[in-house]
């Protein structure tokens, strides 16, 4: 088949912007990245003073960051529109967000829509795959306090371990709000075909949109970050609860993401932008913590209700364009997120002048050293 004179410009066309967005996210992270490590070297000396100013300013410079992820996406037509319950009203609580995992551009749908939710993008702390550590953004992660995770049944155990020890370290010493999980443990193209046959094996129903959860992050993060008197938890299993006076993690927010056609945005597609501008969807229920029951047998039960929830608000959702009504509710109402170019811009220029900043003072210590 003959290709056009107008396919051809087209092709070509996308081929250059997609260059050119390339050239600059490796241009943003080679600024952006190490300023930010440099800052918070220099800002040590506060750390021991005064812990808690250090991680406001931590947190800030690292909802900036989170924010140039964002706007690779949003400067590419990539949006947000959400459904359910306005999350807006548990911003400034202990939270745990429960999120379907399709593709790597989850994780930059997320830093995109939760901008604008209050103080949650610069308190929140991850759970992501330990393969991230390695990225360009890992030692950000790292210097964040978040939890990187190695999957696998020879892992398991030693890692909930672990992950118990790093939130009794730093949730709350670093004034974490949010954390948020992948409870499938995988991406949904990878983990289907299994999770399919273990529910047959099982007598559960039969999911194509999502993936039956794993339990095991999820149990340890309620045992501890969950008050005493809620949830079942014995007092006194918390020391560090106690001394921080926190009223403990006190909502889940099952968020469900959906994509056009079920076609999953992935991380390339972010940075290049060479996908036609695409709308996400993105989809919340508030639950209580109280009402999440804390013995292994039925918050299993709970967990599976959620994503069997999950599965039938996809299935609408595909077939419709749109979710269905909450309860109580004659018409589903959506809300079209949206963030300041001029703001992005800003942080943006911020990062590449800090870049140019640290430029100047190593090579005004060179000429004084050599």
């Amino acid at each position: 088949m003959a290709v056009t004179l107008e396919q051809a410009q087209r092709v070509g066309s996308t081929c250059l912007k997609a260059l050119l967005r390339f050239a600059f996210m490796v241009a943003n992270n080679l600024v952006a990245i190490p300023s930010y490590v440099l800052y918070l070297i220099m800002l040590q000396p506060l750390r021991v003073l005064d812990s808690k100013s250090f991680w406001y300013i931590e947190g800030v410079l690292f909802k900036w960051l989170l924010a140039m992820v964002a706007s690779w996406g949003w400067w590419a037509g990539y949006t947000v529109v959400e459904w359910g319950d306005d999350v807006k009203a548990v911003s400034e609580d202990e939270a745990m967000v429960l999120v379907n995992h399709q593709a790597t551009g989850d994780v930059c749908t997320l830093m995109m829509c939760l901008q604008d939710k209050g103080t949650v993008v610069r308190q929140m702390m991850w759970l992501m795959d330990h393969i991230f550590k390695y990225t360009n953004f890992g030692i950000v992660s790292l210097i964040h306090g978040d939890f990187f995770i190695r999957q696998g049944k020879a892992h398991r155990d030693q890692q909930l371990v672990l992950l118990k020890e790093h939130l009794e370290k730093y949730y709350r010493s670093r004034n974490r709000k949010w954390i948020v999980l992948f409870p499938e443990g995988g991406f949904l193209r990878k983990r289907r075909e299994t999770s399919q046959a273990f529910a047959k094996k099982n007598n559960l129903p039969f999911l194509k949109h999502v993936t039956l959860p794993r339990l095991g992050a999820t149990q340890v993060i309620l045992k501890t970050l969950v008050a005493p008197q809620e949830n079942g938890t014995p007092a006194g299993r918390d020391t560090v609860l106690k001394e921080s006076k926190s009223k403990g993690l006190q909502w889940v927010i099952d968020t469900t993401i959906a994509y056009p056609k079920g076609e999953p945005i992935d991380i390339q597609t972010w940075i290049l932008g060479y996908r036609q501008p695409a709308v996400t969807h993105v989809h919340y229920r508030i639950f209580p913590v109280k009402d999440v029951p804390a013995e292994p047998e039925a918050l299993t039960h709970w967990l599976y209700q959620r994503f069997i929830e999950k599965e039938d608000l996809l299935t609408h959702f595909y077939e419709t364009g749109a979710f269905p009504p909450l309860q109580g509710q004659t018409k589903a109402i959506s809300r079209e997120m949206t963030l300041s170019n001029l703001w992005l811009v800003g942080i943006q220029s911020l990062a590449f002048l800090s870049g140019g900043m640290w430029y100047c003072i190593f090579q005004y210590f060179y000429h004084c050293l050599f």
